[in-house]
């Protein structure tokens, strides 16, 4: 399909309603190891955990080859096999509360082709409005990334290194439990996550692919270790190089001021996630 073709799906809209129930909350709590947070009805949902509602429910016969649903609907159909998160940019007007009924509005903003070093890419961005009772409560921008399977030949993509000026750090081990987990928390059907022969053989992967979103989690949770009582009033982040099952990694950080500057560095020193969230 063109890229005319595909600027056709920008402005599509979709709202799905939710409730923030308790379950999906003590599920992550569990599955993250935190042992101190329990949610009963009115406790705070802590950032980035409303990627545990408003989850997708195609049908099964409605899957693709890939764990995903088919291409098209509210996402363009864009061809390129390989799909995953890039990074978002997220904004919090104040905190969820267990219990509350939910609204999220999401609209196609944009997508752009380009041409990376590993090939053609197409980037899809959606933005989510999601309101509680009160209103627009957060705003969130998610870019999408398209790409295709490596061909024999190709050149391999040196990542760029992390940052080593941390203030703190935390080392991470991923297996394949914690991310089953954190696919089924978030019904995600995604195959790089779970299915080992489809992850290496089919797509080319030296293991299971570590969830850019629970990457993400990683990073803003233990800038909470850090700064128990700090409001996250904004937090963006960047996927910058994958992380697999076969070898551990660290969360890293550091605060000036008002701006805390967060990381993700790989098992070689390579840079795998940057983030950047405003506290006050």
């Amino acid at each position: 399909m063109s890229n005319s073709d595909l600027t056709e799906w920008v402005g599509r809209t979709a709202t799905v309603q939710d409730v923030l129930t308790t379950t999906p909350a003590r599920s992550l709590a569990a599955t993250l190891d935190r042992e101190e947070l329990d949610f009963g009805e009115g406790s705070v949902l802590p950032p980035l955990w409303h990627w545990l509602y408003f989850l997708p429910s195609e049908r099964q016969s409605l899957i693709g080859p890939d764990g995903h649903p088919r291409r098209g609907g509210f996402l363009p159909p864009v061809a390129l096999p390989r799909r995953m998160w890039a990074g978002g940019c997220l904004h919090f007007n104040r905190p969820f509360k267990v219990g509350s009924a939910v609204q999220r509005v999401s609209r196609i903003d944009g997508v752009t082709r380009k041409s990376g070093r590993s090939g053609e890419l197409v980037f899809v961005r959606v933005r989510h409005d999601i309101s509680d009772a009160e209103g627009i409560a957060l705003t969130e921008e998610h870019d999408i990334v398209y790409r295709g399977n490596p061909t024999v030949g190709d050149a391999a993509v040196v990542p760029q290194a992390a940052r080593t000026d941390e203030q703190f750090s935390r080392k991470i081990v991923p297996d394949p439990v914690l991310l089953f987990r954190y696919s089924a928390l978030t019904f995600n059907g995604h195959r790089i996550h779970y299915d080992q022969p489809y992850a290496t053989q089919v797509e080319g992967y030296p293991g299971l692919i570590v969830h850019g979103p629970l990457i993400a989690t990683l990073l803003i949770e233990q800038l909470q270790r850090e700064q128990p009582s700090a409001h996250i009033s904004a937090f963006e982040f960047k996927a910058m190089s994958p992380l697999f099952d076969i070898a551990a990694f660290e969360v890293c950080g550091r605060i000036d001021g008002d701006l805390a500057s967060l990381w993700a560095r790989g098992p070689n020193g390579e840079l795998a996630m940057q983030a950047e969230a405003r506290i006050g």
